[in-house]
């Protein structure tokens, strides 16, 4: 099988190499800093950005949120299904 991947240089611009589910937590970051978060079900997140700053945003079912994440907080997270997407 070709994989489109193998002599593509990684880009903020994505695509993402991967996704993985995540569960919010108020004291563990992630392994790596997300580049964007994918929500199934909408609701409140409650993040620390790249910056490591703490910001609550509103999104609706099925969003892609496009800004590095550290973390999702378990507090003030309302929005479930939560999925990590990173440059591996």
């Amino acid at each position: 099988m070709s994989n489109p991947f193998e002599n593509r240089v990684s880009s903020l611009s994505g695509p993402a190499t991967d996704i993985s589910p995540i569960t919010p937590d108020d004291v563990v970051d992630f392994p790596e800093v997300a580049i964007a978060l994918y929500v199934e079900t909408g609701g409140i997140l409650s993040i620390l950005t790249e910056r490591e700053n703490i910001r609550s945003v509103a999104v609706s079912d099925q969003s892609i949120l496009p800004v590095g994440v550290r973390r999702v907080n378990a507090t003030g997270t309302t929005a479930s299904g939560i999925h990590a997407m990173v440059i591996a």
